[in-house]
């Protein structure tokens, strides 16, 4: 049976189980579409999608399919052991802010070096977020910015009780 978005063939189960440690990034040309308050900030079908154990995969958007125009650096910073520090960016549509919406690797690791270039939106901190128009889950907890699709199965890191996994 076809996904009536895109119609495409639905997608095998993916287990985040199976995902490797040190994580994978792979290329990624579903639709993805960003949108706050009605307005789209990202459009892209050239995404790339990190993939780590216990994890939903993470979709890294081109910068230049972002509307990089509404986001402001952040002071916030964060530290991956795989891909290096992090650059945080806030979201500013009109008097409203949405503090550490999207987050970058400016200048990551080697073996990440695909990932410059790219921006990461936390789906629980904006309005919707879609991979071939079906609606992103947030992954639980504020730290993780993982996009659950139908595909993926858990259960997910990130949750209450889950920071020793």
């Amino acid at each position: 049976m076809s996904d009536p978005h895109d119609g495409h063939a639905p997608r095998p189960p993916e287990s985040v189980w199976d995902y490797p440690r040190p994580p994978i990034v792979q290329p990624d040309d579903r639709h993805v579409v960003v949108r706050h308050r009605g307005v789209t900030l990202a459009d892209s079908r050239a995404c790339r999608r990190v993939l780590e154990t216990s994890h939903p995969p993470v979709f890294y958007v081109p910068r230049d399919d972002v509307r990089t125009d509404l986001l402001s650096r952040s002071p916030t910073g964060t530290f991956c052991e795989w891909k290096g520090t992090a650059t945080h960016w806030t979201l500013v549509l009109g008097p409203e802010t949405v503090p550490d919406a999207a987050w970058s690797y400016e200048a990551p690791s080697p073996r990440y070096r695909c990932l410059a270039g790219h921006l990461a939106f936390y789906p629980a901190r904006v309005e919707l977020c879609t991979v071939d128009g079906e609606p992103v889950r947030a992954q639980p907890g504020d730290f993780y910015g993982g996009w659950i699709t139908a595909e993926i199965r858990g259960p997910f890191k990130g949750g209450a009780g889950t920071a020793g996994w």
